[in-house]
Parts: structure tokens; sequence; C-alpha cells
């Protein structure tokens, strides 16, 4: 996962009036599917109740890119009841979140 600074996810879905918050959002479901999760099109965050599903498996991907110190449930009431904090505070998970394996070049052994 690409490192944010946790102030600046705040500061600028506030300067953008939330727009910020859908690219953070779209960009991160991008870097979570690149390592494995199964995350639907971000097209569906537009369609009433299916943004729902959505968002139960974008937090489900949190999950699996944090291993586990993020569960999906938490991740789920961080975003639905605190939205920008709850984003922050992902962020901050995925900063701290230890790469995947394979995500970090390989050395070549010449």
């Amino acid at each position: 996962m690409k490192q944010r600074s946790v102030a600046a996810v705040i500061i600028l879905t506030f300067i953008t009036f939330g727009i910020y918050a859908l690219v953070w959002l779209i960009r991160t479901r991008d870097e979570m599917v690149n390592q494995g999760a199964d995350i639907p099109t971000a097209w569906l965050l537009i369609v009433p109740i299916a943004n729902i599903y959505w968002y139960w498996k974008w937090c489900g991907g949190v999950e699996k890119v944090t291993n586990g110190k993020q569960t999906q449930t938490i991740a789920l009431i961080l975003m639905l009841l605190l939205s920008i904090i709850g984003m922050a505070i992902i962020q901050d998970s995925f900063n701290k979140a230890e790469p995947q394996p394979g995500q970090l070049p390989q050395a070549r052994i010449a």
C-alpha cells in the first residue's frame, strides 16, 4: 500500500468538499485489488444499497491488507459512522501494515 499522510487525507477531503474521499477510496481499492483483495468495481458507489455492499467488500480488503489488524467489521463501522476520521484511522493502519509477500522487488542472484 502506498504511504499517505493521515493529515493530508483529512485536509484534502475538507478542501475538496469530499471529492478527495472518493479518489482515496478508488485508489486504495486498486492497491488492495493488486494485493489480492476481492473488491468489485467502484461504480457501485453511486448505486443506492449496492454502495453498502461495496463498502463491505472494501473493508474486507482492508482486513486482508492489514493482515487482520483492522477487522472488516470495525473498518465498516469507522467508514460509515466516523467518515473522515474513519478514513484517517484506516490510512494509519495502511501505513503501519507490513508489505505483502511479493510486493517488494526480489533481489537478483547472479
